[in-house]
């Protein structure tokens, strides 16, 4: 009888292990867009919160004044209280409603209330000082969180997601305004439901709140017609340029077509529009922009704040025009089904 001596197997062979790591990477390969896919429809769900969040602070405003806030400000009465400077934003007027009364509290709209750079500023800058909202960031924003610049006197600012809609360029004429100071090139319009020392009623959005656009993403840097983003002195280049949220208008007059105000939008362009430059030409430029366009981080479209405190997702495809439309409050417009 001869005993059979066999050598026993341990492990992987060559062959086994390259074949067991190939299928862990097509797993991982198919896993990694599901999760991604799942994480982007959380921030999507979670920015549309956040507009949901600033209606019913618009809402909740109007409820307490009688009127929607204005879009920007100066520092003159009624939406500020003296002084003939550079007032603050919309932003700045609903803290109250969302948890932040102890900024509002302390702010003073009086002497560049908005303006960090300005005479204000040994009050203002404390209060803006890194200073994070959640409900003014998307969690998608391509745009960095903080931005600090040569004009701001140190304070390190957030970079917000959302922009008030001044109106469109089809209806600049509406209202005229001459609280700004010229910004050559820009296009800014009254006809809206946030611009310039604005007084808005609910009643007065006789196009339908549900049709009229309130505020509306501005999230995504401006980019050229190569998707790059556009370099700019300030961070990025959105409708708060490089004073921050806070800022709103001046006094000086120029003209309904040629002035200047931050942290509103006037339509001009289409959504997540590429190649206009850092122009102000175009509307576009860092420190006087306001007809940048809407944008986001999200995929193909962005988030829009309807006067009704209703969001929704408008794609990049939308015409202009249509969007255009959203922007004026009584332009008696039919929008498309």
């Amino acid at each position: 009888m001869f005993l059979s001596c066999q050598r026993q197997r341990k492990g992987f062979t060559l062959i086994e292990l390259l074949v067991v790591i190939a299928i862990i990477a097509i797993l991982i390969g198919l896993l990694l867009p599901a999760v991604q896919k799942v994480r982007e429809a959380a921030a999507r769900m979670q920015c549309s919160n956040n507009l949901k969040q600033l209606g019913i602070a618009l809402h909740a405003f109007h409820d307490g004044q009688g009127r929607l806030p204005p879009g920007c400000s100066n520092d003159v009465a009624p939406n500020g209280n003296g002084g003939n400077g550079w007032g603050s934003s919309w932003k700045v007027y609903i803290l109250p409603y969302i948890e932040q009364d102890n900024i509002f509290r302390a702010w003073q709209m009086n002497n560049n209330s908005g303006y960090v750079n300005g005479t204000n500023m040994s009050q203002t800058v404390p209060l803006v000082h890194r200073m994070t909202i959640k409900p003014y960031r998307c969690p998608s924003s391509t745009i960095p969180d903080f931005y600090i610049s040569s004009n701001n006197n140190g304070a390190i600012q957030m970079m917000t997601s959302y922009t008030g809609v001044a109106g469109s360029t089809i209806d600049a004429g509406v209202a005229a305004m001459t609280e700004c100071c010229n910004g050559t090139g820009n296009i800014v319009s009254g006809g809206g439901v946030l611009f310039a020392n604005s007084q808005v009623k609910l009643t007065d959005i006789t196009d339908g709140t549900s049709n009229t656009i309130m505020v509306a993403e501005m999230s995504d840097h401006l980019r050229d017609a190569n998707n790059q983003p556009i370099p700019g002195n300030y961070t990025a280049i959105t409708s708060q340029g490089p004073h921050g949220w806070t800022m709103g208008c001046a006094t000086s007059a120029s003209g309904a077509v040629n002035i200047r105000q931050f942290n509103c939008t006037t339509v001009r362009w289409s959504i997540n529009q590429r190649g206009l430059g850092n122009s102000a030409a175009n509307g576009s430029n860092e420190n006087t922009g306001m007809n940048i366009p809407f944008s986001s981080g999200h995929t193909g479209g962005a988030q829009m704040l309807f006067g009704d405190g209703g969001v929704r997702f408008l794609p990049s495809s939308t015409a202009l025009q249509t969007i255009q439309w959203m922007a004026s409050r009584s332009g008696g417009e039919v929008l498309p089904n």
